[in-house]
């Protein structure tokens, strides 16, 4: 692409579970940058993920607005990359068989399928550009091992947050002074969905699935739970097949115990003396650190660093919580929040710059 990166206009698009966020550069420099958060209430009439598409295209155009003339110069639209088939990590530009994966949820349904989708109806109106995702939920490096389930009939997958396991990686690798391919590093993402990785020099080697597979639950998501009483329940004509999916993402977690997804609303409850808080709060920091305890062992105890980011690594409860199980395993190093808009820029530059790694989306990933 012939443009100089400095001039460039770029829309970044990053849909999550609870909100939309978006940000609009020139060159490295932020021109806008905002978020719409969307409640469970709201999200609620939805019958699917896709079917949102419209009510968040709706509001990130309104928060758009006041820049229209910056949209008609843009020159890439790079959106958050949603669940896929087993993919390498990099960048995808937009296309059919890509969008009717993401539209029509073929690996699940996640809201980062929406990433691509509204990216290419930006396109599309503005520019008639491409659109762009990058490391989609999809990216899978798996040792062999790491597949293995207990069961022929079920495979482990490589389902996580690679955007921003990735950014702070090669982040924390600079800060560091070093490669990111020359470390061991345990990742644990802590937001809406927890997801804790063990990456072997630059490769993702072994994570939870924090789709709806296994792990600590989280916020809004169960994690792992007894699998005979998940069948037990399945086949109790207690609930539907979708209601059971619910459970399991959406309305478990936090927001099962306690009725809300809010970090800040359980710690003030603990603050006024909440007990059933306090101990609901303090297992999900404990599942946490079991899984960062299991992919120590992944790593086989060689661990330069064990990183904490996402929303949660800002609460200085939650962080002790776990400081306090697993401080003997590593140098512990926070990074809160979470940099999966600087990762969905760095990756629109490589673009400018011919230095991405473009992978084109085609049949060989269905085989």
């Amino acid at each position: 692409m012939d443009i100089n990166p400095d001039n460039c206009i770029i829309l970044g698009i990053n849909p999550g579970s609870t909100s939309t966020k978006i940000a609009l550069w020139k060159g490295r420099n932020t021109i806008f940058s905002g978020s719409v958060s969307h409640s469970p209430e709201e999200l609620s009439v939805f019958d699917s993920v896709k079917d949102q598409l419209d009510y968040r295209m709706q509001a990130v155009e309104e928060l758009l607005a006041p820049f229209e003339s910056y949209m008609k110069e843009m020159c890439i639209v790079m959106g958050r990359g949603g669940l896929l088939p087993p993919v390498p990590s990099g960048i995808f530009p937009m296309n059919d068989l890509l969008s009717d994966y993401l539209a029509n949820n073929k690996t699940g349904e996640h809201a980062s399928n929406l990433g691509g989708l509204m990216a290419e109806v930006m396109t599309k109106k503005y520019i008639q550009a491409d659109a762009y995702i990058c490391d989609p939920v999809g990216v899978d490096e798996f040792d062999e091992l790491a597949r293995v389930s207990g069961h022929p009939e079920f495979i482990r997958k490589s389902f996580y947050h690679p955007l921003n396991h990735k950014a702070v990686a090669r982040r924390h690798a600079g800060i560091v002074g070093k490669h990111y391919e020359d470390l061991n590093l345990i990742i644990a993402h802590m937001g809406g969905g927890i997801t804790v990785g063990a990456h072997r020099k630059g490769r993702v080697v072994d994570v939870n699935n924090g789709l709806d597979g296994d792990g600590p639950f989280t916020p809004e998501r169960a994690g792992t739970i007894p699998a005979g009483d998940l069948a037990r329940l399945c086949f109790s004509g207690r609930y539907t097949h979708k209601e059971i999916k619910r459970m399991l993402t959406g309305n478990g977690g936090l927001l099962a115990y306690l009725g809300t997804i809010d970090a800040r609303e359980v710690e003030r409850r603990i603050l006024i003396g909440d007990d059933f808080a306090e101990t609901i709060y303090k297992a999900m920091a404990y599942q946490v650190s079991k899984e960062i305890g299991a992919m120590f062992t992944v790593l086989s105890g060689e661990v330069d660093g064990i990183l904490l980011t996402g929303g949660l690594a800002f609460s200085e409860l939650f962080v002790g919580y776990i400081r306090e199980r697993i401080g003997r395993l590593g140098q512990i190093f926070l990074y809160p929040g979470e940099d999966e808009m600087g990762a969905l820029l760095t990756n629109s530059q490589l673009i400018l710059l011919g230095k991405a790694n473009i992978i084109h989306f085609d049949q060989r990933f269905l085989s």
